[in-house]
């Protein structure tokens, strides 16, 4: 339960950060906006990993402590690929059908962890499938054109896949808030060198978007990958992914509160199914009968 409700907090904050991402990218490029979101993540973190500082000298006294920086590198270059992509691929396609596609993490995680030796109860299976028609009726339903950006957002999809298997592999063997931080790092170099490369900016805008930057570098990128990490060291990694998908259910939920954004009788459908799947993905069966 502790695991499970990380992860809801986890797809809460990134849910609702679409909406900050709106608002924050009036008056920035994207990859502007995201390095100084990677940034106010990497300070705060940077702060919890200080006031941490007393607990990781008992566990070295201990001999109990491992570093998570050295693992939080592919973590994070997993991660920034993965967000890096799914922005390019934004001027192409549709925010709905990039939130569709994305979410194959939910099938390739499942298939990835059998090609790793990891049982899939058939539970989980049904969920996965429930949670990704889900996010279909949620997100692109009617949508039916394939177009440069959707095969950019596939690509996307299997960094996210490889970074929910990575967190799983080191999540409760490792710190997690230096795991965490190593991820922000590298997401805020990448994105300031793009920035650096391809946009440029004025202060006035920063300020103007103080708030949503806030917003977002802080409960997004802090608090949010933080209950990843926390969350995935309890909860396997199939399940993990059918409970960070509601992040759309979240988007979806907070656009139409807070911008005004109409859901359809199909979207709230989506929505019942993706919960649905996360539901079902708890059931766990007295036996090891039907595992796959």
């Amino acid at each position: 339960m502790r695991g499970n409700l990380m992860l809801l907090a986890a797809s809460f904050f990134w849910g609702t950060t679409f909406v900050a991402q709106v608002l924050g990218m009036e008056g920035l490029g994207p990859y502007t906006y995201a390095a100084f979101r990677f940034a106010l993540g990497t300070l705060f973190m940077g702060a919890l990993w200080f006031a941490y500082r007393g607990k990781r000298a008992d566990e070295r006294r201990a001999g109990t402590f491992r570093s998570g920086f050295l693992p939080g590198i592919p973590v994070g270059v997993a991660m920034f690929i993965g967000v890096t992509l799914q922005q390019v691929a934004l001027l192409y396609t549709t925010a709905g059908k990039t939130a569709f596609i994305t979410t194959l993490y939910i099938v390739l995680v499942p298939l990835a962890a059998v090609l790793l030796g990891q049982r899939v109860r058939v539970a989980q299976w049904g969920g996965a499938l429930l949670a990704f028609i889900g996010v279909y009726f949620l997100s692109a339903y009617g949508e039916l054109t394939i177009n440069t950006g959707d095969l950019l957002v596939f690509i996307c999809s299997f960094f996210w896949m490889a970074q929910i298997l990575l967190i799983d592999r080191y999540a409760s063997t490792v710190d997690a808030i230096e795991l965490c931080l190593m991820e922000m790092i590298v997401c805020t170099v990448g994105n300031a060198a793009l920035a650096a490369v391809y946009e440029t900016f004025l202060w006035s805008d920063v300020v103007r978007a103080a708030i949503p930057i806030l917003y977002a570098g802080v409960l997004s990128c802090g608090v949010a990958y933080t209950c990843q990490i926390l969350g995935q060291a309890y909860v396997e990694p199939m399940q993990a992914s059918i409970l960070l998908s509601t992040e759309a259910v979240f988007a979806a939920v907070s656009g139409w509160i807070i911008l005004g954004e109409t859901m359809s009788g199909v979207q709230i459908m989506g929505c019942a199914l993706l919960l649905g799947g996360a539901l079902m993905a708890q059931i766990r069966g007295g036996t090891e009968k039907g595992v796959l």
